[in-house]
């Protein structure tokens, strides 16, 4: 790289993390790899963790790598997946490793929370779809199993905002990735007084609020020297994922487009200037989000790739690895429509057993089982595409009017057989791109926040010119209608 204005996007997700170059130089944005490394998970005391001393590690081997390569880097921006924390003590330490969403410490939290506050003032309150693993239970259930470490605590720290603490020494909630906890009062976007007051959540460990674009501080002079780099500056991006990836979304100006985060979760939504909270969407269970430029991502969270992860993990510990180009290729060659599974089921959020249970699911639905792995993969692609129709009908209905056409990014694009079928499925034009959508999406507000970018509108412009975009036209109509009529009659058995 050389010229142009460089920046440092740090992106975590939950398989996996990587460093990135970027370059921005008049209408174009070029992405450079410099480190890949996996996003390791720890068990202490029965309970799943995350390994933050190893994220923390890997990453300032990736800024230093970064760095090594240009010496001029304008800024740092961190992304990472929602709703984790970690709670520190009064001198700032993590008083023990953030609890992984899909332990089961928040089981049961749900319910127990609506004994207190009934589910629709929460809701009307906060905006956001009701998930055992968002940050509200996952602070309730550690103040009733685990009131001592509560307690201790002096700080509570979103993921993101963790690793920065750690970069730049000073501590903050940026905005996007703290609306995802289910603790932010969507009309104010502050904390919520009124769970706080009813829950009785300790004041004193929430951050302030900041905004996508805020400059977080500079790296430490101690970890400066230890990367080997300069006090770079480090900005508070979208700092959730997915709202990173949404603003690098290829679009100009229109308001008839869907956007489709596809990874191991899928994030299926629209974007608006002010959230839609009212007796439909807490029917529907759709999620108010904080986006960049004063944005607000309605969305819904969809289990998403997360199912063919696990079976491979599953045929992997049997001793038949495959690739996930190789499963797939497998799933177009079998036969289509053979099964319907609800991907949304509590069953498939943890971890373990997943070709087993998609099995259970089968048989308590009067579905045959399967057992080649083609087929199943198959499955669980026709049975996303369908989950996707279904949330895209929700958000026409919702916003009251048509949606033209949908956008995929992220990793999930990759799957070709998946973009296809949801174009089959929605009866709409899908378009991919681009892969690398979230670290765009953190080197954009990087730029804006430094006043190379003026715009978000500017930014997707240049994503626009920068990254290749492939459209799927839907095919197979009828097919997809017979199918869909008897996914339909399954989950309508399966809710009784």
């Amino acid at each position: 790289m050389s010229k142009g204005q460089n920046y440092i996007a740090v992106d975590v997700g939950a398989e996996s993390g990587r460093v990135m170059l970027g370059r921005l130089s008049g209408d174009s944005l070029v992405l450079e790899e410099a480190h890949r490394f996996p996003n390791k998970t720890v068990e202490e005391q029965g309970a799943l963790h995350w390994d933050f001393a190893h994220l923390m590690a890997e990453i300032k081997i990736g800024i230093g790598r970064a760095a090594a390569r240009e010496s001029d880097i304008e800024s740092i921006g961190v992304d990472t997946w929602g709703v984790d924390i970690g709670l520190l003590d009064g001198d700032g330490r993590l008083l023990e490793n953030p609890y992984h969403y899909r332990d089961s410490l928040t089981q049961g939290m749900v319910e127990k929370a609506c004994e207190t506050l009934p589910r629709k003032t929460i809701y009307e309150n906060t905006g956001i779809q009701f998930m055992q693993i968002n940050s509200l239970y996952q602070l309730l259930a550690l103040q009733s199993h685990r009131p001592e470490l509560v307690d201790k605590a002096h700080h509570l720290l979103f993921i993101a905002d963790l690793i920065m603490y750690h970069l730049t020494g000073r501590m903050g909630a940026e905005y996007t990735l703290a609306s995802t906890s289910q603790m932010v009062d969507m009309s104010t976007g502050t904390w919520s007084d009124l769970l706080i007051d009813a829950f009785g959540l300790p004041r004193r460990i929430l951050p302030d609020i900041i905004q996508p674009g805020t400059q977080a501080g500079r790296l430490l002079q101690q970890v400066a020297e230890e990367i080997g780099c300069d006090q770079i500056p480090v900005v508070a991006v979208g700092t959730h994922d997915t709202a990173s990836a949404v603003a690098a979304v290829p679009v100009q100006g229109d308001r008839s487009w869907a956007y489709l985060s596809s990874g191991t979760w899928s994030l299926m939504g629209i974007e608006l200037p002010e959230p839609i909270i009212n007796d439909t969407s807490y029917a529907l269970a759709y999620t108010n989000e904080g986006g960049v430029g004063n944005t607000i991502r309605l969305l819904k969270n969809i289990m998403g790739l997360w199912l063919v992860q696990e079976s491979r993990r599953v045929w992997t510990e049997a001793g038949r690895e495959f690739s996930y180009a190789e499963l797939t290729t497998m799933a177009s060659q079998a036969q289509p429509f053979g099964g319907f599974i609800d991907v949304d089921h509590p069953e498939f959020l943890s971890p373990g057993r997943m070709v087993e249970k998609i099995n259970t699911f089968l048989s308590q639905s009067g579905q045959d089982s399967v057992t080649e792995k083609g087929p199943l993969v198959r499955f669980i692609l026709e049975s996303l595409a369908y989950r996707y129709s279904r949330v895209m009908t929700d958000l026409e209905g919702l916003v009251g009017h048509p949606i033209e056409r949908l956008h995929i990014v992220g990793g999930g694009i990759q799957n070709e057989l998946l973009c296809q079928l949801t174009a089959n499925a929605l009866g709409k034009s899908v378009h991919t791109g681009p892969v690398e959508a979230t670290v765009a999406g953190n080197v954009l507000v990087q730029a804006m926040a430094g006043g190379q970018v003026e715009s978000l509108s500017a930014g997707r412009s240049i994503v626009k010119e920068s990254f290749p975009v492939k459209t799927f036209e839907p095919q197979d109509g009828p097919g997809w209608q017979a199918y869909k009529q008897r996914a339909g009659d399954v989950l309508a058995k399966s809710m009784k």
